[in-house]
């Protein structure tokens, strides 16, 4: 469990945080740019002083200025990945990882130097210099390098935000590596819903520098209060369940979301693994009978639970699919021309090109990791 508690005040920008969140797996950091999520990681790391602030990570306090308790940086066990590499240019990627070991933690005996090559795929890149790698290799050796210090918290500052979409894709599956094979909580920040949604377990949604909502990634996406928060455009909610068949003539894949199954394009993985998909809330469209002869594949039976009506031309339809939230982003002429309110049954459906979807981590059986990640829309 990490607990900070802090306000922050300068010119242009004021935080008054207050954070208690479990610390497993993946936390995402997530909101708007220049909201408080850099100054939340920076409170936590020690690089940052607040008033008042207090630091608690898995039980030892690390700051109580009320007690005039402040533990440095260095001696918080902290690992830090930043937008931009911050990699010591003068040493090759091999003399990067070697300092970080020189100052690894004695209390912690994994992971090893080893383990952590292994996993980032860094041998071919171990006798190269900084200035010839390319903006994904650099982030590799600088997650590399965190990882080698052996750190407790492994703190990540939008380590993607400089990479271009190739770039993105290439690293990502790393990251899920980290999060799948290193017992070491991970604070991510970010604004981009794609990776929160590929990523996080976890999330803590930062806005004007306090913290709107926080808890599992599935749950906070379909609240329909946090819809302006999230993002009109890119809102939804994420579903999870079991690969139950694969259709090798058409490339497609059978997901269970209860009793119902969702088709969505051909994803590596054996029967029983456990996908986690996120459907857009603009995929969603919404039929008061069942249809035929069209070409969307997927009208999942749910069950309207609330409409919000906003200004302007559009509405949101929140439904209940076997106890599980679902997203709608229609017309409000929509909503009366099909007499839609909360508690009618209706068919929701959805594209099968718009389900981006991966692999859940010790979720039954594991399937490729090339093939796991969400794919890309821009």
């Amino acid at each position: 469990m990490l607990i900070l508690r802090s306000t922050i005040r300068f010119p242009e920008f004021a935080a008054d945080v207050d954070v208690s969140t479990p610390l497993a797996g993946i936390v995402g950091l997530f909101g708007p740019s220049g909201h408080g999520k850099t100054t939340l990681l920076r409170l936590a790391a020690g690089l940052e002083r607040g008033t008042d602030t207090y630091v608690e990570h898995a039980g030892e306090v690390w700051q109580d200025d009320r007690r005039g308790i402040f533990l440095p940086p260095h001696r918080r066990g902290i690992g830090f990945v930043f937008q931009d590499s911050r990699l010591f240019p003068h040493l090759t990627a091999a003399g990067n990882l070697d300092y970080a070991a020189r100052r690894a933690r004695p209390d912690r005996k994994d992971p090893t130097r080893e383990q952590i090559v292994d996993m980032l795929d860094l041998a071919p890149l171990l006798h190269r210099r900084i200035e010839d790698l390319s903006g994904g290799e650099t982030q590799r050796v600088a997650i590399g390098r965190a990882l080698v210090s052996r750190p407790r918290l492994l703190l990540m500052d939008e380590p993607l935000s400089a990479l271009d979409l190739r770039r993105k894709m290439e690293i990502l599956p790393y990251i899920e590596r980290l999060r799948e094979e290193m017992d070491i909580p991970v604070l991510y920040v970010t604004h981009s819903i794609d990776e929160l949604s590929r990523l996080a377990d976890h999330m803590l949604l930062i806005r004007g520098g306090t913290v709107a909502a926080q808890g599992a990634v599935p749950d906070v996406m379909q609240r329909m209060d946090l819809g302006p928060m999230m993002g009109r455009f890119e809102a939804g909610v994420i579903l999870e369940g079991p690969v139950v068949g694969q259709d090798a003539e058409f490339a497609m894949t059978d997901l269970a979301i209860g009793t119902q199954v969702l088709r969505m394009p051909n994803i590596d993985a054996e029967t029983g693994t456990i996908v986690r998909v996120r459907i857009r809330a603009r995929d969603v469209s919404i039929a008061t009978e069942e249809p035929a002869g069209i070409s969307i594949r997927n009208a999942l039976r749910a069950r309207i639970s609330e409409i919000f009506i906003e200004e302007g031309a559009f509405a949101e339809v929140l439904m209940d699919l076997e106890g599980t939230g679902l997203r709608s982003r229609i017309t409000r002429e929509s909503v009366v021309r099909l007499g839609l309110a909360p508690g009618r049954e209706v068919f929701a459906l959805i594209k099968s090109s718009a389900v981006d979807r991966r692999l859940i981590p010790g979720g039954g059986k594991r399937g490729s990791t090339e093939q796991s990640g969400i794919i890309p829309t821009e």
